[in-house]
């Protein structure tokens, strides 16, 4: 067979192409596809990203969501280039984060490079290029006057001048054109007052506002930083909004970083469902945090910490309740109160206005890094809205905290649910001593472990 240029070999014939693994792949993603078709999500990044030539994939994952039926909202950002613009001008002002005064100039120079992005971002949604997500792709950008702006004013004797602040947000507008239209809508950090001045605005507060007036499903924001990170340096994927403003208070994240996670927070307060950091240096990464379990950014998901917590001996009652009827049906093995009891400090449980409607159990095996999650109930009532996941982050938090490097549980008819949150089959020897010298192998329960 003659030797094929690069570009005709097709994905079947590459060598690291595995089929079962991409039908794997794909039926994962199945799920979060269906989940998010029809929800809007508001994208925002600087103009950093564009300087960094990451405009054009960052387009084409956005072209996918597209398609998937996700409407979106892109807001961007310039400060870079207005102050490439205001430098060949001959200005010394130079914009960094944080609230400036904008004079004369340096509005013109917003709207030079807020036009020059907005027609760079046009072109790319237009390209149709063969062998590329873009590929048959129409999709439209609709840009306008969605935003009332407002002057900052005089603050502590300092008059911000064209500096403005979001006002109003034509939110049916916006709607009819990301619903009705099936476009994508594109703002640049400028807003017009209803007597026709121009403002510059901050992307991070439009893009904030915008999320909260279209109560979207997720605002994502691209920045250079990877996210936010724990003391030993790994990425902290998911915050509660309280743990957020606490390491805002604290005052040791980097300027970009904690610029980003105060609206994030703010967001979320707002009745955003979740916002997200993600580096844009990562190629794919939106792809990545929306389709698979733990993501590659940090969500930052409202105060869901308030309604977990240790389980106490009151709770004891609530916890069998959960748990007898899974005990009757065979799912789970029978426990007695007195071994409930034993162990409620194992116990986290979730609780909505006194009412426990969930909890799960984890114990650990120090000495084998190992610990295991028992008894992840969610009542009937409040399935389907995610509060599994909760409770497994929590676990796999506490878990982590122990210094246990694996993760596993014991079941007989939910595997599908933890294969898809990346738990791997494994034997009976795979568990520690203790455990398989007490495995009940009347019950055949598989075994399942995910890595920490």
């Amino acid at each position: 067979m003659p030797d094929l240029e690069p570009d005709t070999v097709s994905a079947l014939e590459a060598p690291e192409f595995a089929p079962a693994q991409f039908v794997r792949w794909f039926r994962d993603v199945a799920p979060y596809v269906h989940a998010f078709r029809g929800k809007t999500f508001v994208v925002a990044f600087g103009g950093e990203l564009v300087q960094a030539g990451a405009l054009n994939t960052l387009v084409q994952d956005l072209s996918l969501l597209s398609s998937l039926g996700i409407r979106l909202v892109l807001v961007h950002g310039s400060r870079p280039q207005v102050n490439e613009q205001l430098r060949l001008k001959g200005f010394t002002q130079q914009f960094d984060r944080g609230l400036a005064p904008t004079d004369a100039a340096a509005l013109e120079c917003a709207k030079e490079a807020a036009g020059e992005i907005r027609l760079d971002i046009e072109a790319a949604f237009s390209q149709g290029l063969p062998n590329t997500p873009m590929s048959h792709a129409h999709i439209r950008v609709i840009s306008g006057n969605f935003v009332t702006a407002r002057p900052t004013g005089v603050l502590d004797g300092v008059d911000y001048k064209h500096t403005g602040q979001v006002r109003k947000i034509d939110i049916d507008a916006l709607k009819f054109a990301i619903e009705k239209g099936s476009s994508v809508v594109l703002l640049s950090p400028l807003g017009f007052s209803p007597t026709g001045d121009a403002f510059n605005l901050a992307m991070e507060d439009l893009a904030t506002s915008v999320a909260v007036a279209l109560r979207a499903e997720k605002l994502i924001f691209l920045s250079s930083s990877q996210g936010v990170l724990n003391d030993d340096g790994t990425l902290d994927t998911e915050l509660a909004r309280v743990d957020a403003d606490a390491l805002l208070a604290g005052g040791e994240l980097d300027e970009e970083t904690h610029a980003f996670l105060q609206y994030a927070s703010l967001a979320v307060k707002r009745g955003v469902a979740r916002a997200h950091l993600l580096p844009f240096a990562l190629d794919g990464s939106v792809l990545l945090e929306i389709f698979t379990h733990d993501g590659v950014g940090t969500m930052v998901v409202e105060d869901t910490l308030d309604d977990l917590r240790a389980a106490t001996i009151d709770d004891v009652g609530a916890i069998l309740s959960l748990i007898e009827p899974l005990e009757a049906d065979g799912t789970l093995v029978p426990r007695p109160r007195s071994v409930i009891e034993r162990d409620v400090e194992n116990f986290t449980v979730l609780e909505h206005d006194g009412v426990i409607y969930g909890c799960a159990a984890l114990h650990t095996f120090a000495d084998e890094q190992m610990a295991e999650m028992a008894c992840l109930i969610v009542h009937p009532e409040w399935q389907g809205s995610g509060e599994g996941e909760i409770l497994l982050r929590h676990m796999e938090s506490r878990a982590r905290a122990t210094g246990a490097k694996r993760l596993f549980v014991l079941t007989t008819r939910t595997s599908h649910w933890f294969i898809k949150r990346g738990f791997v089959q494994g034997g009976v020897t795979d568990l520690p001593r203790e455990k398989q010298n007490n495995y009940n192998r009347s019950r055949n329960s598989m075994v399942f472990i995910k890595k920490l």
